[in-house]
């Protein structure tokens, strides 16, 4: 397992990609894709020599994500790539991460599995099994 990217919610994905190419230097990498199932939108966001970071905005329906990023968003989660989605999942559900949302197609992914979890210190994890990006510019 790892680290494949992390994860960033603000209130609209323009003003995002903006500030973390001003501020930081990172160039938008996709499209924007709607996720139907997980009610946000998102891009990919990338810099050489660094990891990528995927910035999600709510979408209508999606009131807890709306609700963090009328508190300022911010980190949402940290996301590992693995060989099998399912398979990690139960290994890490064993080592007692709590699974919010078991494996479905990321629209993101090409419709690959993702899936999520809860560890410890209330960090929210995202699983892959894919480097595939759908809308790559």
């Amino acid at each position: 397992m790892v680290i494949d990217h992390i994860s960033f919610a603000v209130k609209n994905l323009e003003e995002g990609i903006s500030y973390w190419n001003r501020v930081f230097g990172y160039r938008q990498l996709t499209n924007m894709v709607v996720n139907s199932l997980q009610k946000v939108k998102v891009v990919f966001l990338g810099k050489e020599n660094s990891i990528a970071v995927k910035l999600i905005e709510p979408v209508e329906g999606n009131l807890s994500l709306q609700n963090f990023v009328n508190r300022g968003g911010g980190f949402h989660h940290i996301c590992f790539k693995c060989s099998d989605v399912n398979e990690k999942l139960n290994e890490l559900s064993d080592k007692g991460l709590l699974v919010l949302v078991p494996p479905q197609p990321g629209e993101a992914f090409n419709n690959h599995e993702i899936a999520f979890l809860l560890a410890r210190y209330g960090l929210n994890i995202e699983l892959i099994d894919t480097e595939e990006r759908h809308g790559l510019l």
